[in-house]
């Protein structure tokens, strides 16, 4: 995403079909910020969930000695409508709420949650082949310019 990007989801990116963006705040303790800043954050197994009119970010782990539960729900910071906008969205069958970024913004920690639905297995092959067809272009075109 950026260079100030601290953890990335790549399952995520992989396994879903990602149709909207949502950029949020994180509810953070001083130990947690601490371990952010020390790039040792992991957010593959994490998910976010809707609860009670909030949105909560579920398994994220963030591992420094002396954080006693590295793995606790985290509330995350957004704006009534957009909450409102999430839960019409992910009331929908098949979608979920995937944290794909964590990174910062001015001085503060963000969170890029995706919207996605669950992609096929038919579906991941069309990517790679896709990925791989583009990779192959770029080579062939890079060894042109040479």
């Amino acid at each position: 995403m950026t260079e100030n990007t601290i953890a990335k989801n790549k399952r995520g990116l992989f396994d879903y079909e990602i149709t909207e963006h949502f950029e949020a705040g994180i509810a953070l303790t001083g130990g947690e910020i601490k371990s952010i800043r020390a790039k040792r954050a992991d957010i593959s197994a994490a998910y976010a969930r809707v609860l009670r009119g909030e949105v909560w970010l579920i398994n994220m782990n963030l591992s420094l000695n002396g954080l006693e539960n590295p793995t606790r729900t985290r509330k995350l910071l957004l704006h009534k409508s957009e909450i409102n906008r999430l839960i019409g969205l992910v009331e929908q069958k098949g979608y979920a709420l995937i944290p794909l970024y964590l990174y910062f913004k001015r001085g503060k920690a963000k969170i890029d949650i995706g919207v996605g639905r669950g992609r096929k297995k038919y579906d991941k092959r069309e990517l790679i082949k896709k990925r791989d067809i583009a990779k192959e272009q770029r080579q062939v075109t890079s060894l042109k310019k040479v």
